[in-house]
């Protein structure tokens, strides 16, 4: 299984999973992770659509999240008739 790291203005790196006891991992590069801002103590959080893995620093993915509830609730209070009309 291959895995590409995406960087901004940097290029695509592509990356083989290793055996880390009965696990697998990948390698991070250092300039990957001095432009994310990460370190080892970094919680990351991984996620998938069955196709391809996201991985975040957690306070981003918790950021993130809170950036897509506040923007669902301004449209469903903006366009509250609409989606009343829509429904019946």
């Amino acid at each position: 299984m291959q895995m590409a790291v995406h960087c901004n203005y940097i290029g695509m790196m592509i990356k083989r999973l290793m055996r880390v006891g009965n696990s697998q991992a990948i390698m991070i590069d250092k300039p990957v992770m001095d432009l994310l801002g990460i370190t080892m103590e970094t919680e990351l959080e991984i996620t998938t659509d069955g196709r391809a893995l996201r991985i975040v620093p957690k306070g981003d993915a918790d950021d993130h999240r809170r950036r897509v509830k506040s923007v669902i609730n301004h449209v469903l209070t903006k366009h509250k008739k609409t989606f009343e009309k829509l429904a019946k």
